[in-house]
């Protein structure tokens, strides 16, 4: 059985898990600055259940060798599950897509440390 949902990420993964029946999840976590937020690093996984939950996801960031503050997350393809080499090049395309327009993350899943849903807002100009 399932354990329920505790974080705003739990909710999602299963919701989008019950939509999909297994997807490819693009994974970049970031530095939050005061006005900033910076990519540090990135992978994929295979999503094949709904049982992983946000303390899980934190274990295996823990090993990432980066102090994160946030996660972005993208299904690498709306109908669901991809192989390897295009869940390579979607993560690639998305990092370097990332380097020039932050907002992208937007375009995604994002949580902070607790796995909470966040939102990047544009600052105004001065």
């Amino acid at each position: 059985m399932t354990e329920p949902c505790a974080t705003d990420f739990d909710d999602w993964l299963v919701a989008a898990f019950a939509r999909t029946g297994g997807f490819t999840m693009l994974i970049v976590l970031v530095e939050i600055g005061e006005t900033t937020v910076t990519p540090l690093r990135s992978s994929y996984v295979h999503v094949i259940g709904d049982e992983t939950r946000w303390l899980d996801m934190t274990a295996l960031f823990a090993h990432a060798g980066a102090d994160w503050d946030g996660a972005a997350f993208f299904q690498a393809d709306q109908s669901g599950l991809v192989p390897d080499s295009l869940a390579r090049q979607r993560l690639a395309s998305l990092t370097r897509h990332l380097e020039t327009d932050r907002s992208i993350i937007n375009r995604g899943e994002f949580f902070d440390t607790r796995g909470l849903r966040l939102k990047l807002e544009e600052i105004a100009p001065h």
